[in-house]
């Protein structure tokens, strides 16, 4: 009979779920801000498994019908036993964008869909949540701003951590410049390093990942 196999804190699995943000597209390391953190957890001892579940152009409609099966199939949670599995969500941008003179999903979906996809989450597992970020675009930037205030109030009654990350980097003048450089949406590594030094500095992440000494 084979010894019960003890959950060993070190041996975490992590899932970052959404769009192009958490794909990193842009980044010529291919590391993006996910890549990024992942690595420093690494560099202070942390035993990770890193999932990139980012799909470009993806809206929350389309994120509600797959983020299940993927990330289950990733984190058994038959398994839990032999590691902590964990996810963190970033999305919302292509809600926000115009097609065909309108939303691509309606405000109200949009909220509606979050909070389907963050209930059902942390049923399953720890979760945290980063905000979308700024665009060139200020009509989208006013739609952002907003639905990150909307994601903020479902994190908070939910009791899941909310990062707001849009309002630090509509202050950061790298964001904008590698932005501008490249496709006016997305920015390359400088800016993916901005984006990761938020998410390292922030009580969600670092309560995960305590910074050893």
């Amino acid at each position: 009979m084979k010894p019960p196999i003890t959950r060993l804190p070190s041996q975490t699995r992590i899932c970052f779920v959404g769009e192009s943000f958490v794909n990193g597209t842009g980044d010529p390391e291919c590391l993006g801000w996910t890549g990024r953190i992942c690595v420093d957890a690494h560099q202070q001892g942390y035993d990770i498994t890193y999932y990139n579940l980012g799909v470009r152009g993806e809206t929350t409609t389309q994120l509600k019908e797959r983020w299940y099966g993927e990330v289950v199939y990733r984190l058994p949670t038959e398994l839990v036993s032999e590691y902590d599995g964990r996810v963190v969500f970033c999305f919302g941008v292509n809600d926000t964008a115009i097609a065909n003179g309108n939303r691509r999903v309606s405000l109200l979906n949009t909220i509606l869909n979050t909070r389907e996809i963050l209930s059902r989450a942390q049923e399953l597992y720890p979760v945290l949540f980063v905000g979308p970020p700024p665009m060139l675009d200020n009509d989208q930037n006013t739609r952002i701003a907003e639905l990150s205030m909307y994601f903020g109030r479902i994190c908070r009654e939910l009791g899941i951590p909310y990062l707001d990350i849009f309002p630090i980097l509509k202050q950061s003048t790298i964001w904008f410049d590698e932005v501008h450089g490249y496709d006016g949406s997305h920015p390359r590594s400088r800016g993916y390093q901005e984006f990761a030094n938020i998410v390292k500095a922030w009580d969600g992440w670092k309560q995960w990942f305590p910074l050893k000494v």
